[in-house]
């Protein structure tokens, strides 16, 4: 079986699930327990979804391009108008 067919099964099978937890809400009530099931199979479901979206992309993923940073100093005009975090502006003093 291909990735696609095992991710097919499953979504049929969470599918069925997904119903017999409706079933199940109303005869039972939504009470906490059934809340949290609920919620399992939305989890669940979400899952399936992201592992769906991945699944084509199942090689290696691609690694971002590395950006270098040059040893040398900033630009000191750079901080010429900015206020020191937490202390504000340096001709100014905090009240």
């Amino acid at each position: 079986m291909s990735v696609q067919d095992d991710l097919t099964t499953v979504q049929r099978a969470l599918d069925d699930l997904y119903r017999s937890v409706g079933r199940l809400e109303q005869q039972m009530g939504g009470g906490l327990e059934m809340r949290r099931v609920r919620t399992d199979a939305d989890h669940l479901r979400e899952s399936v979804a992201l592992l769906r979206e991945a699944a084509p992309g199942l090689k290696t993923p691609r690694r971002p391009d590395l950006v270098s940073i040059p040893d040398t100093p900033y630009d000191s005009t750079l901080w010429t108008d900015s206020d020191d975090e937490g202390l504000g502006a340096r001709d100014r003093h905090a009240p």
